[in-house]
């Protein structure tokens, strides 16, 4: 009876914080709009969320297209950058010799500004999806290896010791021990690199591309065309509210031992 009432409760209260989120945002957007009217500001300096609501709908099939083309370059690159960061946190587990050196590099790659990286890919590899995935894999996987490794070494010492009194071998203690301990800190590299892919995505787009939400967004600024950019960035803040909402859910079923 205690955990039903503790169960309904925790429903009440995610009911209530989509309410008070709801209307927040709606008392947010219409001050917006009676800014706008009352100052009469110009389209190319604040549209009115009227304009950009009308906007979007108005070339919803030239978002689509520009939405689809970013999410399989920003889908592509994740995957690239997660697996390759859960690979080498792997081996750096395994091998832990080689931790130093190879975090090294990957600081490095991690400090040097993706800005300047993205015009160098263009430049290098065209304005295909190519230096689009590369960008996103690279966002996407210093957050992975670094989250990951830090699960694989936060098995306390007493639970080793079992493993090592039962003459597990290191790969037994890295399958049964170490990698299940690393799934949440895995789960929060993701809710981090997910949604900064497609923001990898669209700075390799405005750098030079032929299609995709980031051409949208540069196009938008070269022409002043506000209430396209405004459009643009709505879509980008909805997918990154998702892909991070549709994460924690996912976590909950993934990760079920944290729910106790």
């Amino acid at each position: 009876m205690e955990g039903f009432n503790s169960k309904n409760t925790e429903r009440l209260d995610k009911c209530l914080g989509i309410i008070i989120i709801i209307i927040l945002v709606s008392i947010f957007i219409c001050l917006w709009e009676i800014l706008v009217k009352v100052k009469q500001i110009p389209v190319y300096l604040l549209p009115s969320p009227s304009i950009v609501i009308r906007t979007l709908f108005s070339n919803i099939k030239m978002y689509s297209k520009a939405t689809l083309v970013t999410s399989i370059e920003a889908a592509t690159g994740l995957g690239i950058g997660v697996i390759t960061g859960i690979a080498l946190a792997s081996l750096l587990d395994l091998a832990p010799r080689l931790e130093r050196s190879v975090l090294a590099v990957a600081i490095f790659i991690k400090s040097t500004p993706l800005v300047a990286i993205a015009p160098l890919l263009t430049i290098w590899l065209g304005f295909g999806m190519v230096p689009k995935i590369i960008m996103t894999a690279l966002l996407s996987f210093f957050p992975t290896l670094i989250n990951v490794l830090s699960g694989f070494k936060s098995v306390k010492e007493p639970l080793l010791d079992t493993f090592r009194s039962w003459d597990a071998s290191r790969f037994e203690i890295f399958f049964h021990l170490r990698l299940p301990f690393a799934v949440p800190y895995l789960f929060a590299a993701l809710k981090v690199s997910a949604p900064l892919s497609f923001t990898g995505a669209v700075i390799a787009e405005w750098t030079g591309s032929s299609a995709g939400l980031g051409r949208v967004l540069w196009l938008s600024y070269s022409n002043l065309n506000l209430p396209f950019l405004f459009a643009t960035v709505i879509i980008l803040a909805i997918i990154g509210i998702s892909i991070y909402s549709f994460l924690i859910l996912i976590e909950k079923r993934v990760v079920f031992w944290n729910n106790y």
